[in-house]
C-alpha cells in the first residue's frame, strides 16, 4: 500500500504481546519493513567513533514495559541510547515522565491539565501529617505501578509510608460522584487524535477499573464528551507522547486526568469499541521514516486486531540465557504493606496457587484493604474454607513481587508466610535448602 520505497521499523518490546506484535503485522500489511528488536538479535556498539544498531532500523516504536519491571532505570537507559540514534515514537525522556505518577501530575499541572490532589513526601512522618486534607477516603499509590498494583484505599486513621517495598508512594485526592457506580474512561490518543475509548468499570468487591483486575470495558467512543476528548488530548501532548492511553474520571465538578499510559494495552479497548490502535501508531512510524501510507487502509486494518506471529520474530534461543534463581524450602521474605514493612521465615509451597499471609502480620503491615474473597483447601480436607485476598508486596532475595495473597489466622502453624505459585514461577525450589531447622508442618492446597 505505500508508493515509496519501504522504510524499516523496529519494534523495542523485550516482552511478548498482543500489542506489539499487531503493530509489527500492521507496519507489514502497509507495505513497509519491520524488525522485533528483542534480546535474541539486538546489540550495539562503538568501534573507532562509528556507533552501530543491529538490526538496522529507520524508525523505532517504543514498547518497553518498565512500570512492572524491578529496575526501570536499566531498560530506560537502553530505550535512551537507541533514541540518539534513530526516530524514536514516545521518546523516553517523554516514558519516564509517564511512568512515574507524581512526575505525570507536576507536568499536567503545569500544563494547566486537572489533576486530583496528591502529596509525595519523602518521609513517613510529613507524609501522614497532610492526611487530613485528603477527607475521610483518600487513594494511596506507589509512584511506579502498572495493572492496579500498589494502589489502595485508605480511610483517615489507616498508617501510611513514604515507601512501599523499594517504591515512592503518595496519597491522591480520591475522586468519584454520588450514588453513581465507580467508573473511569481509558481514551486512547495517537498523534494527538483520539482513536477510541472506552468507559471502564469496577470489579465486584473493587473499586479500581483496571481490565487485568476484572473490569468490564463498554465503547465511549461516540459518547466520549468534549470536554473529556480534549483534556485527553492535551494530556499527551503535556507529556509529548505520540500514543498513548489517557485515563480520566468524572466528578461532580468535571474531568480529571488521572494517569497517562505509555504502554497501554489495546485487548480490553478493542473489546469495547472493534478499533485497534497499532495500525496508526504504524502509520505514524512509517511516516517519521519519511514513508508513506494509504490513510483509508489504515482505517480498515484498524477493525482487526492482528495479533498473529508476526515474521519479523526472531530466531528464539533453544536455552535461556539466564537460569531462574535458586529458593529454598523455607526463606526468609520482606512484606510490605501501607503501614510498614516485616521480615519473616516463610515457606514455599509449590501446590498453592496463591501466596498467603497471617492475618496479624497482615495488620502489622498494613496489608489490603480487602479485594475479595477466596475459596481454600488446605491438607487432607474435603472442604474449602472462605479467605480474604489483599495486595502486599513481598521482597524475595532482592526481588520484589506485588501479588493478591490470601489472608487467615497462621498463629498455630509454623510460619506466617506461605509462598505459593505466583512466586514461586519465578524460582527453582530447592527443598534440601532451609534457613531454619527442621519442623513438620502440613502442606496446604489452593482450590
Amino acid at each position: 500500500m505505500s508508493v515509496t520505497d519501504p522504510v524499516t521499523v523496529g519494534v523495542l518490546s523485550l516482552h511478548t504481546s498482543k500489542e506489539t506484535k499487531a503493530i509489527l503485522n500492521a507496519v507489514e500489511d502497509l507495505g513497509h519493513d519491520t524488525e522485533w528488536l528483542r534480546t535474541e538479535n539486538t546489540s550495539i556498539s562503538v568501534t573507532d567513533g562509528s556507533v552501530v544498531l543491529e538490526p538496522s532500523v529507520d524508525v523505532i516504536a517504543n514498547r518497553m514495559l518498565l512500570s512492572n519491571t524491578e529496575q526501570p532505570a536499566e531498560e530506560l537507559g537502553l530505550a535512551n541510547t537507541f533514541a540518539q540514534l534513530v526516530p524514536m515514537l514516545n521518546e523516553p525522556t517523554s516514558v519516564l515522565t509517564a511512568i512515574h505518577k507524581l512526575s505525570t501530575a507536576t507536568t499536567l499541572a503545569a500544563n494547566d491539565v486537572r489533576t486530583p490532589d496528591v502529596t509525595l513526601a519523602l518521609s513517613s512522618d510529613k507524609l501522614n501529617a497532610v492526611r487530613e486534607r485528603y477527607g475521610e477516603e483518600a487513594v494511596y499509590k506507589t509512584a511506579i505501578g502498572t495493572h492496579g498494583g500498589g494502589t489502595w484505599k485508605v480511610g483517615p486513621t489507616d498508617p501510611i509510608n513514604a515507601k512501599v517495598g523499594n517504591r515512592y508512594a503518595f496519597l491522591q485526592e480520591l475522586i468519584d460522584q454520588d450514588g453513581v457506580r465507580h467508573r473511569d474512561v481509558r481514551v486512547y490518543v495517537v498523534d494527538g487524535e483520539v482513536i477510541a475509548a472506552m468507559y471502564r468499570y469496577a470489579p465486584d468487591n473493587d473499586w479500581r477499573t483496571n481490565v487485568a483486575l476484572g473490569g468490564s470495558v463498554e465503547n465511549a467512543t461516540d459518547d466520549l464528551p468534549a470536554e473529556a476528548r480534549e483534556m485527553a488530548q492535551r494530556a499527551a501532548a503535556a507529556i509529548d507522547l505520540d500514543y498513548a492511553g489517557v485515563d480520566l474520571v468524572e466528578s461532580d465538578e468535571g474531568w480529571f486526568v488521572l494517569e497517562v499510559n505509555p504502554t497501554a494495552g489495546f485487548k480490553g479497548l478493542y473489546e469495547a469499541t472493534r478499533v485497534s490502535p497499532a495500525p496508526y501508531i504504524a502509520k505514524v512510524a512509517i511516516e517519521r521514516a519519511g514513508g508513506e501510507v494509504d490513510d483509508e487502509y489504515v482505517g480498515k486494518l484498524s477493525t482487526v486486531l492482528d495479533d498473529s506471529q508476526p515474521t519479523a520474530l526472531p530466531p528464539q534461543t533453544t536455552q535461556p540465557d539466564v537460569e531462574p534463581a535458586v529458593i529454598g524450602y523455607t526463606e526468609e521474605v520482606v512484606l510490605s504493606g501501607t503501614a510498614g514493612s516485616k521480615s519473616v521465615v516463610s515457606k514455599s509451597d509449590t501446590g498453592a496457587t496463591r501466596t498467603s499471609i497471617d492475618t496479624a502480620l497482615a495488620a502489622d503491615i498494613g496489608a489490603g484493604p480487602i479485594k475479595s474473597i477466596t475459596r481454600v483447601r488446605s491438607g487432607s480436607s474435603k472442604t474449602a474454607k472462605s479467605r480474604p485476598v489483599v495486595d502486599v508486596v513481598v521482597g524475595v532475595g532482592g526481588n520484589q513481587h506485588t501479588v493478591t495473597a490470601s489472608v487467615e489466622d497462621r498463629s498455630h502453624m509454623d510460619y506466617p508466610v506461605i509462598l505459593g505459585r505466583d512466586i514461586l514461577e519465578n524460582y527453582q525450589v530447592d527443598v534440601s535448602r532451609r534457613t531454619d531447622g527442621d519442623v513438620a508442618d502440613t502442606p496446604e492446597e489452593e482450590e
